[in-house]
């Protein structure tokens, strides 16, 4: 079990993460307006960061859409901003992408309740991290996500992860020095110090919830949740999510909004189901076999 190093040299100490940045030298004497422009040019370069790993984040992409094709889960793991950023995205794939809540998960260092409050020394506990991995097997894919690279509880996630056969991807703020051997695949972003030094909420927060954003998205057009540039896949649980599936439809199959709103209740909501059946000029139940050939996706439905 490990709590944090207390004997020898810091973990910490050499992390770009943790340096000082020179534009922060005067931050404390700086108005406003300086201090926000000067915030969100370093978020600029955070995201150029992001960009240069396009090719490793790509990859993460293609697991995690394998993972999910052949029926395992996924698990983000991480503590403090980085593990906020998880929940974050484990939540958000569900309503948007159709997704079971069960298959693509978060673990956070300290539980849900560090979702909201921070529990400080929760990230040390290795062994939770452990635990939280506990679960996953081969065909299960765990993305670790620690801005430092060095967190105890995303390391032990990692290792139990590895250790029980899954794939795993360690998602860091820091160069890639040092980190061979610590996931299957590390995609490195290399954000560079804070002007607020050590704050990783900052470019790094920012960073990491880019280069999530563009992974599960990509994971997620290539599993045909995606048609053209609309979320054929999203659960209409809201005012608002239901008023955008009669817009897609409407729009995509050229038909009045009174129509779609029709054909999507005759397809129980099924905004996929709808597209097929106007765009195709078969039922809705036509429309469904013809998707569950095509594995989902509608465009498929439509070519085959």
């Amino acid at each position: 079990m490990s709590r944090g190093r207390t004997d020898g040299p810091s973990p910490w100490e050499g992390l770009a993460t943790e340096g000082r940045h020179p534009a922060g030298e005067e931050l404390d004497r700086l108005p406003a307006a300086e201090v926000v422009t000067l915030l969100l040019e370093e978020d600029r370069l955070g995201l150029a960061a992001v960009l240069a790993r396009r090719e490793e984040i790509a990859r993460a992409a293609e697991w995690l859409a394998e993972t999910f094709a052949g029926g395992g889960s996924a698990l983000f793991a991480g503590a403090g901003t980085s593990g906020r950023l998880g929940v974050l995205e484990a939540a958000e794939c569900p309503p948007t992408f159709g997704t079971d809540p069960e298959r693509i998960r978060a673990a956070m260092a300290g539980g849900p309740e560090a979702v909201f409050r921070s529990r400080e020394g929760a990230e040390d506990r290795e062994d939770e991290g452990r635990e939280a991995a506990a679960g996953l097997g081969p065909g299960d894919l765990l993305m670790g996500l620690s801005a430092s690279s060095v967190t105890p509880f995303t390391r032990g996630a990692l290792a139990e992860a590895r250790r029980r056969g899954a794939r795993t991807v360690l998602l860091t703020c820091t160069g890639p020095a040092g980190l061979e051997g610590t996931a299957d695949l590390v995609i490195a972003l290399d954000t560079g110090p804070e002007v607020l030094a050590g704050s990783t909420r900052l470019k790094a927060g920012s960073a990491t919830k880019a280069a999530l954003n563009a992974l599960t998205t990509a994971a997620m057009v290539r599993l045909g949740k995606v048609y053209r540039g609309w979320m054929v896949d999203l659960r209409p649980a809201s005012a608002k999510l239901r008023d955008r599936g009669a817009r897609i439809v409407a729009e995509a199959a050229g038909m009045p909004r009174e129509r779609a709103e029709r054909l999507l209740a005759e397809a129980g909501g099924e905004v996929k189901t709808a597209l097929v059946a106007a765009l195709a000029g078969v039922t809705p139940e036509e429309a469904r076999r013809r998707l569950a050939a095509a594995r989902g996706s509608v465009r498929a439905a439509l070519e085959g």
